[in-house]
């Protein structure tokens, strides 16, 4: 991961050592969703603990709890067409590099 280039404000991510792609399939959905009987729109994976939660856009906003509650910083999309990370932390985007 790196920082989205088309961000020029100085900002960095503190915290891109640290992370890592799963190597496998994390999980097939939102933990919280699926005990609440909910759908989700897209899906992220704590970058530090491997829980997957849905993203902003779905009604539990459920990885965005997690870095709530857990202080954890990234989240990186589970969409297999979409190649980035949030830091919520540094609040940035993250981008996949080759």
């Amino acid at each position: 991961m790196a920082p989205d280039p088309g961000r020029p404000d100085g900002r960095v991510c503190g915290h891109l050592p640290e992370i890592t792609r799963p190597a496998g399939p994390p999980g097939d959905g939102c933990e919280e969703c699926e005990v609440l009987g909910w759908a989700w729109a897209r899906l992220r994976w704590c970058a530090t603990c491997g829980h997957v939660g849905c993203c902003d856009s779905s009604r539990g906003r459920h990885a965005y709890a997690h870095h709530a509650a857990s202080g954890y910083p990234v989240a990186l999309s589970l969409d297999p067409e979409e190649k980035w990370g949030w830091c919520y932390e540094d609040e940035l985007f993250l981008i996949e590099v080759p």
